[in-house]
């Protein structure tokens, strides 16, 4: 297993990737990830300064994926975005390890990091409590993600 930046090549991967999850979910529907315009060219879209994508490769296969970003209105609050994980890598660490990844990169610019998902993803919801994520009441902000149900935050 292998985490590593998005390259150009990998846009389509992680596309399907996301589109495949949100079946799974009943999330294929307008206010979630599925209705991004950007879905299918992360590499560009996380190319800017302090934002990022990584994947997971498992036998050529990109099987996980999430990223950093910022938070409109919030400076000093970045967002874990698009964090994605076919069936085949969950419940073995893959997930543990980016989610390590991607928040020692956003305590180098942020003070605080952000996410919203759907309470119906609750093996999601335990870990990102397991992992020291607060629960919120409310989004920090208005997004094009309305139908998140579920916020959370935690220091860096």
């Amino acid at each position: 297993m292998l985490i590593r930046e998005i390259e150009e090549t990998d846009n389509k991967q992680v596309e399907q990737l996301i589109r495949t999850c949100l079946i799974e979910f009943g999330a294929n529907k307008p206010g979630t990830a599925w209705a991004d315009p950007n879905l299918g060219d992360f590499y560009h879209l996380y190319s800017t300064e302090r934002c990022k994508y990584w994947v997971v490769e498992l036998d050529d296969r990109i099987v996980a994926g999430c990223g950093i970003g910022p938070v409109v209105g919030f400076p000093e609050v970045c967002e874990l975005q698009k964090m994605y994980a076919l069936q085949e890598a969950r419940g073995t660490g893959a997930a543990s390890h980016l989610l390590e990844t991607a928040l020692d990169f956003a305590k180098h610019h942020y003070k605080q990091c952000y996410l919203e998902t759907l309470s119906n993803m609750i093996a999601a919801n335990k870990f990102y409590a397991k992992k020291g994520f607060k629960q919120l009441d409310k989004p920090l902000n208005a997004t094009e993600h309305f139908a998140c149900d579920a916020w959370y935050i935690l220091d860096l």
